[in-house]
């Protein structure tokens, strides 16, 4: 395991740490997509280069889908973060990051679920 996809590496600490000040600021409760912008606006505050809202396109026997998924942030194209707020994280939710992450070749996760009272319990990360 390489210094990148390692689960400790500082790009997915610094995206947690982003994270858990927009939780203090907020707390659960609210729509993912208040979140989502509020995370943007965090993680740019922070200097941590990230797209928002990125279309992964899906070819399916021959024929090209353009908008197949797509993906919450795409942090420094090494890193996906699905944003969620729900009331517990699922199973599929996990399966849905890693297929994001199979499709874009990306090597780690971050799976965040808002709606918890302390973040820690909302994360999850994933390795390819």
């Amino acid at each position: 395991m390489g210094l990148i996809d390692h689960p400790t590496n500082p790009l997915s600490e610094k995206v947690i740490g982003a994270a858990i000040e927009v939780h203090r600021e907020l707390g659960p409760g609210l729509l993912e997509s208040s979140y989502h912008i509020c995370l943007c606006r965090e993680l740019k505050l922070r200097g941590i280069p990230h797209l928002s809202e990125v279309e992964l396109p899906l070819e399916y026997k021959g024929v090209q889908i353009r908008k197949g998924y797509i993906i919450d942030l795409l942090i420094d194209d090494i890193l996906i973060v699905e944003i969620k707020s729900v009331d517990k994280l699922l199973p599929i939710h996990g399966s849905q990051l890693m297929t994001h992450m199979h499709l874009k070749r990306v090597p780690a996760g971050l799976l965040i679920n808002f709606n918890v009272q302390t973040l820690f319990h909302g994360l999850k990360r994933i390795l390819r």
